[in-house]
């Protein structure tokens, strides 16, 4: 198994960045990125967020209040489920106006499942994380998603719909 393919296995590496072309279309989508709770200064350098949590700020204690918010959060087997449900608990409460996450499209995970509620991008083809030392990781062996919570649903479809399908959750009238 590759590094890349580790990712998936939980290895303990957790620092990997989204490509510029998402960040973009997130930027676009929203207006800007206000915040990005699990970041570093690496990241910043690509997410630019006027303001980011480290791993030493511990963004899951926080409260994100931002009007518009990035998270590539460190993927775990261990800590997705709690990020994820920090991340639609800021955005319930309305401290967080706007929201893109990329996660991978583990569907069939406990905790992706609460996303299905929102609009996402199932980006192809799969998403070759950056690695810290600025370049591309190969052989990533699951699909990536971006899923968006706000008002700007048109805009968000418009905006990743070059870079996947975008799936908006079926609403009874």
């Amino acid at each position: 198994m590759n590094n890349a393919q580790l990712i998936n296995q939980t290895s303990g590496a957790v620092e990997y960045y989204t490509p510029v072309p998402i960040i973009e279309a997130a930027r676009r989508t929203m207006g800007r990125i206000g915040f990005d709770p699990a970041s570093c200064e690496l990241a910043n350098q690509t997410v630019k967020a006027t303001r980011y949590f480290t791993v030493a700020d511990n963004g899951l204690a926080r409260d994100w209040i931002a009007d518009t918010l990035w998270m590539n959060h460190p993927f775990s087997r261990q800590y997705n489920a709690a990020w994820i449900r920090k991340l639609i608990h800021e955005y319930k409460s309305e401290r967080t106006q706007q929201a893109c996450c990329i996660t991978f499209a583990s569907t069939s995970e406990a905790w992706f499942r609460p996303l299905f509620a929102y609009p996402q991008c199932y980006l192809t083809p799969r998403t070759n994380y950056i690695g810290t030392d600025g370049r591309p990781v190969r052989g990533v062996s699951k699909g990536s998603v971006v899923t968006y919570m706000g008002p700007n649903v048109d805009s968000f479809a418009r905006e990743f719909s070059q870079l996947g399908n975008i799936m908006v959750p079926y609403r009874k009238r």
